[in-house]
C-alpha cells in the first residue's frame, strides 16, 4: 500500500495502536513536545515504536504552549486530579485547542512531504472532556485542511466513535507491547495509578483482556 499519511503520535496507547494498525500507510510520525508533565516519557515510547516499525519520527517543540496556555497538564504533577476519567474531574487537564494546533502543523508537514492524510487517534472516551476530540471538530478541521491545501489534505481518525477499551482490543489482535507506551499525566518514572489517565489505562487493558504490563508506584 502507498505510504500516503503522517500520524500525530503521542506515545500513549491510542496513537501507538493507530501507528501499528496502519503502519503500511504511514510515511512519517510527528510528536509534539508542548511542555506537558509526561511529554518526555511519551516521546521515548513514540521513538521506540517508530524504530521498531521503520517509520521516520520527528519531534517538534511547542514550548510556547507550556509558557502561555493554562492547563493543569502544564502545571506540574501536583496539579493533576486523581480519580475517574470523566468531565468534572478531568476538565482542568484540557490544553486549549491542542489538537487544532497539532493538526494544523501536521497538515503543513503532510503537504510539504507529498502526503495526503493526517492520522489522529482521538476516541469516544475523550468526547465529554475535550472539545477538539469530538467528531464535529474533526470533520470541520478536515474540511478546513482540505480547502486550505493544494493537495486536499484531510484527516483520518478511525477511532473517533470507539472506546479506549475497543482500541486496546485492536492492539491485542496486533500483539502490541503496551509496556512501550506511557499514559500518566503526572509524568513520573512509574505510572501513579491514581490519575484519570492511569485509571482509564487500567480499565482499557482489563476490557481487552490484556495483562497489565505497566509499572505503577507502590
Amino acid at each position: 500500500m502507498n505510504k500516503d499519511s503522517i500520524i500525530i503520535l503521542s506515545g500513549g496507547m491510542d496513537s501507538t495502536t493507530l501507528l501499528h494498525e496502519y503502519s503500511d500507510r504511514i510515511a512519517m510520525a510527528v510528536t509534539f513536545d508542548y511542555g506537558a508533565n509526561h511529554n518526555s516519557r511519551e516521546i521515548a515510547c513514540a521513538a521506540a515504536n517508530c524504530s521498531m516499525l521503520g517509520i521516520r519520527h520527528i519531534v517538534i517543540p511547542l514550548d510556547f504552549m507550556g509558557r502561555y496556555f493554562r492547563s493543569s497538564l502544564l502545571s506540574g504533577a501536583d496539579a493533576i486530579p486523581e480519580g475517574q476519567y470523566d468531565d468534572e474531574n478531568m476538565r482542568s487537564t484540557v490544553v486549549p485547542f491542542r489538537n487544532g494546533i497539532m493538526l494544523a502543523i501536521a497538515c503543513g508537514l503532510a503537504e510539504s512531504h507529498g502526503l495526503r492524510h493526517v492520522m489522529i487517534a482521538n476516541h469516544s472516551g475523550d468526547h465529554a472532556i475535550y472539545p477538539d476530540c469530538r467528531a464535529p471538530f474533526i470533520d470541520a478541521m478536515s474540511q478546513a485542511m482540505h480547502e486550505g491545501t493544494y493537495d486536499g489534505i484531510d484527516i483520518f481518525a478511525p477511532y473517533t466513535n470507539i472506546t479506549k477499551g475497543e482500541i486496546a482490543k485492536h492492539g491485542k489482535d496486533l500483539g502490541i507491547d503496551y509496556s512501550l507506551t506511557y499514559s500518566c499525566y503526572k509524568g513520573g518514572e512509574k505510572h501513579c495509578g491514581r490519575c484519570g489517565t492511569c485509571v482509564e489505562r487500567k480499565e482499557a487493558l482489563a476490557y481487552a483482556g490484556i495483562p497489565d504490563p505497566t509499572k505503577y508506584e507502590e
